[in-house]
């Protein structure tokens, strides 16, 4: 550990940095924690944070006062903040040379605090470790530029290009649109560049001014993080261009939403060999497990892979998003696919997960998904030949409050991912679903108003 440290220490002085921002993940993916001088921060090796931010809501609100209570020390004590040295970035829209620094959380004995995404990715990572396992993950990233919003209750619109118009139509794979917003993406590379996140290609996605950034494949635990810095980066990136990225599942009505595909693979560590292929390069009986599995607990863990009422909206029949847990060769149109590839590179590609999702919760959960099929020996369901958007077996739940309560009865989830945490997240997403209920929408306006 020392080592470490003193590496980092070499790292912020080479760059002269001056200020640290210090950071961990809350359970919606926001980014918390404090920002200190670079002395302050070397001296005290980490920070202490109160364990209550990882029971906060999206609106800054908390969980119920008995579930607050059961769940935390009544004196709402801090927990321990150790910076990862694998987990720094430059800041390279500060003003002063400035870190980031994620850090990992602890109790005061030394244990992973239960409640944390960091942590929760950690642990499935560790279990496929201790079966000589290391998966293989490449995110891909959707989300929307849009014109900046000032007013929450104006709907969002697309932002003006350098040709002077805003964008209409479907662009699917344009490069004249992606090209309409040259100046944001180049300020963008520039810096994803200096923080050396591993992007890999720019696709300009169906809706107007619809994005997707691909990332190579690589560590989930490594890539958990880009993403977390990712997201941050892009929002720098349009503010300077007076412009908004939004990582929101479905941002506007009638356009598609924006997903994180994940494509997923797992390799044996001592031999470096894809576990999902035979020696004679066909699909080996882990790999159909480990599609068994997801097929059989993503409906049970859906809230980690669709975390706001808002995300449910993409999951709508003919919307581009997939509304089953199906499989198949090739095929977009199933929540699982396979693209070809090579015996080493065969991999599984999940299209369910939404852009808004905790990148640390919604990696393990997929992860632990197939883990507990590879375990469990789960059988998959035969492959969809052909479209898949009619197919009505193994549904999804439908809303947030019934993918709640299915994730609050999973006990195969509960005994890898603990009590503590399932609870926890359960109970902070039923907290922000409330404050959700309590607004009028503008569709109750239009047409309950005067007809009811």
């Amino acid at each position: 550990m020392s080592t470490k440290l003193d590496q980092l220490t070499s790292w912020l002085k080479e760059r002269k940095i001056t200020e640290v921002e210090c950071l961990i993940s809350d359970l919606t993916g926001i980014a918390r924690g404090k920002i200190s001088p670079t002395n302050k921060f070397l001296d005290e090796k980490g920070m202490r944070l109160p364990e209550s931010v990882l029971l906060q809501t999206v609106t800054g609100d908390y969980v119920e006062d008995d579930i607050y209570y059961d769940l935390l020390d009544e004196a709402d004590i801090d927990m321990f903040c150790r910076p990862d040295a694998n987990a720094v970035f430059v800041v390279p829209w500060a003003i002063e040379p400035t870190a980031m620094v994620i850090h990992d959380t602890f109790d005061k004995q030394g244990n992973p605090i239960e409640l944390s995404p960091r942590n929760i990715l950690k642990k499935v990572l560790q279990m496929y470790a201790d079966k000589g396992w290391k998966p293989i993950v490449a995110p891909e990233m959707e989300f929307y530029l849009t014109k900046r919003n000032s007013d929450p209750d104006f709907p969002l619109v697309a932002p003006v290009g350098r040709s002077g118009r805003p964008e209409t139509g479907r662009q699917s794979f344009s490069i004249d649109a992606a090209n309409e917003f040259d100046p944001l993406f180049e300020d963008m590379y520039d810096w994803c560049e200096l923080q050396g996140l591993d992007l890999d290609t720019l696709i300009h996605e169906e809706g107007p001014a619809q994005m997707e950034i691909n990332f190579r494949h690589g560590d989930a635990l490594h890539l958990a993080d880009q993403i977390l810095v990712f997201k941050r980066t892009m929002r720098e990136a349009a503010l300077k261009h007076d412009v908004a990225a939004t990582f929101m599942a479905k941002p506007i009505t009638d356009e598609p939403g924006s997903a994180m595909h994940i494509h997923q693979s797992v390799v044996d560590i001592k031999t470096g060999k894809n576990i999902f292929s035979n020696d004679d390069g066909t699909m080996s009986e882990l790999f159909l497990n480990h599609i068994g599995g997801l097929q059989k607990y993503i409906p049970e863990l859906l809230p980690l892979f669709a975390p706001n009422v808002n995300s449910f909206r993409r999951f709508l029949p003919d919307t581009s998003a997939p509304v089953n847990v199906e499989w198949g060769e090739e095929n977009r149109t199933v929540g699982l696919r396979v693209p070809e590839a090579t015996p080493q590179n065969r991999r599984v590609e999940n299209r369910l997960a939404g852009a808004d999702a905790n990148p640390y919760l919604v990696l393990a959960a997929t992860l632990l998904c197939g883990y507990m099929g590879m375990v469990g020996g789960v059988k998959p369901s035969a492959p969809v030949k052909g479209r898949g958007y009619e197919r009505r077996n193994l549904r999804l739940p439908v809303t947030i409050e019934s993918a709640l309560e299915r994730m609050e009865a999973c006990k195969d989830a509960e005994k890898f991912l603990g009590e503590k945490f399932i609870r926890g997240y359960v109970a902070v997403k039923r907290a922000e679903h409330e404050n959700f209920k309590r607004v009028i929408s503008s569709w109750e306006r239009e047409f309950l108003l005067l007809s009811v």
